[in-house]
């Protein structure tokens, strides 16, 4: 589809803004931030996300939003198509803070239309509707599952980079806890108070979230599994029917299914 042509008197009117492009497996963006609020939706491949606060894992049909200002970065596993919106500041004023979006049928076609459309514009009224229909979209589809808060202090964030670089959990708490000259009993309180999560389940998180993306390279579930650090594909199944209520078979099929 033709999009319409678009002058610098135009952009005063625009509502919505939109990106699309495709990064092969490992492609990066570094740290960066928008005037706009930002969905990141990525339709093929997983989408990691990375601020000061947190990060978090959309896999396919799910969406992460960066709020205005704040600076992210971005890493694709498998390859990876983003369709990206960008809404003008006050459309989305109830997403203060990054979060993770299910992009439900209704919400991709909406997203998918946008990008035809290249620019939502305030004077045409389908392009109006269009704009309140994905910001109620927005608001419904909000999860925190697929988050990773991280910790504001500098010792605690060299703790956390250890855990995230070896996956498989084969160190115990309490030799983090002395690599780091903490006692066991330190780094869980202190760990809970900056992160709002015991360090075990903080740590169970990191796996999950690195089980994801490797389920979304392509890996097999058993090896995702054990690559992560569960005992057997069978319990790494029953933690991702914990967390997200389907299989992981069902959860990486196309979703308007």
């Amino acid at each position: 589809m033709s999009r319409k042509r678009h002058t610098p008197k135009d952009e005063p009117h625009f509502l919505i803004r939109t990106a699309d492009a495709t990064f092969a497996d490992g492609g990066t963006l570094p740290a960066h931030a928008h005037p706009w609020g930002q969905l990141i939706y990525a339709s093929t491949g997983v989408l990691t996300v990375w601020t000061a606060q947190g990060s978090w894992v959309a896999p396919p049909h799910w969406a992460v939003w960066a709020p205005a200002g704040i600076a992210h970065a971005l890493r694709c596993t498998g390859v990876t198509r983003l369709r990206t919106l960008y809404l003008r500041e006050g459309l989305a004023a109830s997403l203060q803070r990054s979060v993770v979006i299910g992009v439900s049928p209704l919400l991709r076609a909406l997203v998918d239309r946008a990008v035809d459309l290249g620019m939502l514009d305030e004077r045409d009224q389908t392009h109006v509707a269009l704009t309140h229909l994905i910001v109620a979209e927005l608001r419904e589809q909000t999860t925190a599952s697929l988050d990773l808060p991280q910790p504001q202090t500098e010792i605690l964030r060299r703790v956390a980079a250890h855990v995230a670089s070896a996956p498989d959990g084969r160190e115990g708490q309490a030799a983090i806890a002395r690599h780091f000259g903490l006692s066991t009993r330190t780094l869980e309180r202190r760990f809970e108070s900056e992160t709002g999560l015991s360090f075990g389940r903080w740590r169970r998180q990191a796996r999950f979230l690195h089980a994801l993306r490797r389920l979304g390279g392509g890996a097999s579930v058993k090896q995702a599994a054990i690559d992560s650090g569960y005992r057997s594909a069978s319990a790494f199944i029953a933690a991702f029917r914990s967390s997200l209520k389907m299989t992981p078979a069902r959860y990486f099929q196309d979703r308007r299914g």
